[in-house]
């Protein structure tokens, strides 16, 4: 069975940092991409940064410059560093990873929240 558990969330300061990480156990075969995903309260869920199994980024236009995706192929470990935090960066951050079979995998969340 496959699980996908995301760790770092919290609460911090407007400018502040977090790192979150994401490890996925089971069998997961042909992945394609990884990313993190976020929901804030009464928004539909976007893509917040995908990478892709050969290094690829790409990433919403809200967060560029201030966040970085990283993977570690071996360990199947997505990384999300966020700096210059915002409080509309606030919401619910979900891991996710797409292989090549077209199955989608998604972590149970993980609480951020960008507040003085």
């Amino acid at each position: 069975q496959v699980q996908l558990v995301e760790s770092g969330g919290g609460l911090v300061q407007p400018g502040g940092s977090l790192r979150l990480s994401c490890a996925a156990s089971g069998s997961i075969f042909r992945i394609a991409t990884m990313g993190w995903y976020r929901q804030a309260p009464g928004k539909e869920r976007e893509l917040v940064a995908g990478i892709t199994r050969g290094g690829s980024t790409n990433y919403a236009d809200s967060v560029k410059g201030r966040f970085s995706i990283s993977s570690d192929n071996a360990k199947n470990t997505v990384y999300l560093q966020m700096n210059s935090l915002k409080p509309e960066d606030t919401g619910v951050y979900y891991c996710n990873i797409y292989n090549n079979y077209a199955q989608n995998y998604w972590g149970q969340g993980t609480q951020v929240t960008v507040s003085s």
